[in-house]
């Protein structure tokens, strides 16, 4: 496979719309080019009898159960207020309109 040239590079970054100096070239050049071929050998390694997962450990929905339960009721909700109106919480007022 032949490597990201400096060109390839600064056309990315026209793209992306980044000014990138020419030591950035030269040094964003090397850095993709190890990444694909990073993703290259993953790509090998990777059957198509290995089935594509999200992760590692074979998990479905750890999650409990949803549970229907009573709630609070305004006068609860309310018990410890320091100041209520309308059966609301009554703050005070922080910008100076209504």
């Amino acid at each position: 496979m032949p490597g990201i040239t400096r060109e390839e590079v600064a056309h990315l970054g026209r793209l992306s719309r980044l000014e990138l100096k020419d030591e950035e070239l030269d040094h964003f050049a090397s850095q993709l080019d190890e990444i694909i071929g990073a993703v290259a050998r993953v790509s090998e390694v990777a059957g198509e009898d290995v089935p594509p997962t999200s992760h590692p450990l074979p998990l479905t929905n750890v999650m409990r159960p949803d549970v229907v339960r009573p709630g609070l009721t305004p006068a609860q909700a309310l018990s410890g207020a320091p100041a209520q109106e309308q059966q609301r919480f009554k703050v005070p007022q922080i910008l100076g309109e209504d």
